[in-house]
């Protein structure tokens, strides 16, 4: 069915943090996943990751390393629920967008309007397309999540000025079952050099392990939308991995003013029933 221009949250970061072009983007993706160790044999699925949102050429590895995990729930997941900070836009708050579709080079993804619906009607969500408009936090995990999911629905958060409870109160609401993904975007530390980076790095992955949901914004862009998550998967039991830590030192070589990133995997306890 043809839609609406109106209707569609065009790509914005498309041709800067990832190709352009449908095919080279595809075959990006899938070189990326190629590389990263595959989900063991036997070992639960994901409920949520926490994944970053750099340029490919800098945080696509690691990125990939959750979304491999992923590989095995094609045609399991349904929706999937995307936090990440607001970079551009000043917000209050969590916001949701207006439009029906979220476009990359690789097609369009429909938005679930239901569950927006009734995320509409807690008092520290909005509406706002502006937050969106611009935002890569959230743009850059959608070609990685087409190319192993397939078809799903998609509830994008731009996450603002807002507490842990805030956003885990919004989770609580749309969390559903095994046909419910989480993904919260956050790189870690920015503009350290290499040595202090990997330390602070290592802290912060730490404090995310313990379930910590006092982490700032200098350990972590999305400090917010993850101790949302931590909060949560302190109260349900989720169980955090450390897929992968490293920072843009190992990836482009510049080592004097590093960004840090890290994947993580939260899986539901074995006895869990929804």
């Amino acid at each position: 069915m043809q839609t609406q221009a109106r209707a569609i949250r065009p790509p914005a970061v498309a041709g800067l943090f990832y190709p352009a072009d449908a095919a080279v983007l595809a075959a990006t993706v899938a070189d990326l996943l190629a590389a990263a160790p595959p989900a063991r044999s036997g070992s639960a699925a994901p409920k949520a990751i926490i994944a970053p949102h750099a340029g490919y050429i800098y945080s696509g590895a690691t990125a990939a390393r959750a979304y491999a995990l992923l590989q095995p729930l094609r045609g399991r997941i349904r929706r999937v629920v995307l936090l990440g900070p607001t970079h551009r836009v000043a917000v209050r708050g969590l916001a949701v967008p207006g439009v029906a579709y979220f476009r990359t080079p690789l097609g369009d993804i429909p938005l679930d309007g239901q569950a927006i619906a009734a995320l509409r009607g807690l008092p520290q969500v909005v509406v706002s397309d502006a937050a969106h408009a611009q935002e890569h936090s959230l743009e850059v995990h959608l070609p990685f999540l087409q190319t192993v999911l397939g078809d799903f629905e998609l509830v994008p958060l731009a996450v603002g000025d807002a507490s842990p409870e805030d956003v885990a109160q919004v989770l609580r609401r749309v969390w559903g079952g095994d046909e419910t993904l989480i993904v919260v975007s956050s790189d870690l530390s920015h503009f350290h050099r290499y040595a202090a980076a990997q330390t602070l790095d290592r802290a912060t992955a730490g404090a995310i392990l313990e379930l910590r949901t006092d982490l700032d914004h200098q350990q972590a862009c999305g400090a917010t939308p993850v101790c949302g998550l931590t909060l949560l998967a302190r109260e349900l039991g989720l169980q955090p991995e450390l897929v992968d830590l490293r920072n843009s030192g190992d990836s482009c070589g510049d080592r004097d003013r590093v960004v840090g990133y890290a994947a993580f995997a939260f899986r539901e306890p074995a006895h869990h029933d929804r």
